[in-house]
């Protein structure tokens, strides 16, 4: 069997960044002699988290366009360019049998310019509205991984393979760590926990609104397991301690993601691809507050998916204020409605997913 070589690319958040991970290590498990080559985006976080998962990383000078107005949109088509002809060099300095975009802007001119050279290509598209990027490139892809259905709409039906979104291995399977989670950060049993995640960046409505709720969730004896962000860290912690409260834990950054979701009932989360396919695989409750600050109010769209299948709650961010507690307290109280939610999200999780886009992977390599 001949040894073969992957480049990934893409980037810019941990939504593009953690699959990409998931898909190098599952093509890793299956052929351990595979190279792997990722492309990410100068200054962006792929940069430091890729060689921290042990690959190496070039980074191409490419940057988006600002939605305002800002003399930075005048050099966007220079470092396009630049970025085109950096991917042209490393592809024919590396010669890999198949190239795989995850999105995020270093996908574009690496997948663009493997197509012109005719190597395979695959799409990795985690969100249930695809970006620019991805459309552009579909025309030319060999096979195109989704976690949505009826993405027809927007690519070839006969390239579209429903894999679902690659999550952390240590979230599939949780119901034999709910003990040692619930240990790690020191809650009871016998109450209902509920987990709030913003992204690590946190989600300012949600930790606002949260926030004003911290009595609510004292008062009726609920733990609260709650990732403020790095920038709303002190802030919460603060709060916490006025009220008193010792069922409430803020973190900056949840490290074990695994044991946050095994002690959790219920997770109150924006709608980011990543999250809510987790959130799918760990067969969660879930009230989805989508952030309205992304592309083509693609979280909505994402939430949506699920709402339609009667698997989650979804509150709008300009109306969290108003009705995210009444909400919650209506989930917390109704055992069918969490029973309910479980069963029809349930289907909706794809743990296999970076095993089923690696397998796509190789087939096409050993073609």
């Amino acid at each position: 069997m001949k040894k073969i070589k992957v480049i990934i690319s893409g980037g810019g958040t941990g939504g593009h960044i953690y699959p990409a991970i998931a898909i190098a290590n599952a093509v890793k498990a299956k052929r351990p002699d595979a190279e792997i080559l990722f492309i990410g985006a100068e200054g962006k976080m792929e940069m430091e988290k890729v060689p921290q998962a042990g690959y190496k990383i070039i980074g191409l000078p490419i940057a988006g366009l600002q939605r305002r107005l800002t003399l930075k949109n005048l050099k966007v088509p220079f470092l396009l360019l630049k970025s085109l002809n950096k991917a042209k060099k490393i592809i024919k300095d590396f010669r890999p049998d198949v190239a795989v975009g995850v999105g995020g802007y270093a996908s574009g001119p690496t997948l663009k310019t493997a197509e012109k050279l005719n190597i395979p290509t695959v799409l990795q598209e985690q969100n249930s509205y695809p970006g620019i990027t991805n459309k552009l490139l579909a025309k030319k892809a060999n096979i195109i991984c989704v976690a949505y259905d009826n993405m027809e709409r927007f690519f070839p039906k006969d390239k579209i393979l429903l894999t679902g979104n690659p999550v952390r291995q240590d979230i599939l399977n949780l119901s034999h760590k709910r003990n040692e989670a619930l240990a790690y950060f020191n809650l009871k049993n016998e109450l209902q926990t509920v987990l709030v995640i913003g992204g690590s960046l946190g989600a300012r409505t949600i930790n606002q609104v949260i926030e004003k709720m911290l009595p609510y969730f004292k008062e009726n004896n609920i733990q609260l397991i709650w990732q403020t962000g790095k920038y709303y860290a002190e802030k919460a912690k603060q709060a916490v301690n006025e009220i008193n409260a010792e069922t409430i834990i803020t973190m900056p950054f949840i490290s074990r993601m695994d044991y946050a979701y095994a002690a959790a009932n219920i997770v109150i989360s924006r709608a980011g691809a990543l999250s809510v396919s987790e959130i799918a695989v760990a067969k969660k409750p879930a009230i989805f507050i989508p952030s309205p600050n992304v592309a083509e109010d693609h979280q909505t769209k994402n939430a949506m998916a699920l709402v339609n299948h009667h698997a989650a709650i979804m509150v709008k961010d300009d109306e969290a204020q108003a009705k995210l507690k009444n909400e919650l307290d209506n989930l917390l109280n109704d055992k069918n409605l969490q029973n309910e939610l479980i069963k029809n999200i349930t289907p909706l999780g794809k743990p296999n997913a970076a095993d089923d886009i690696a397998n796509e992977i190789l087939k096409l390599a050993d073609r």
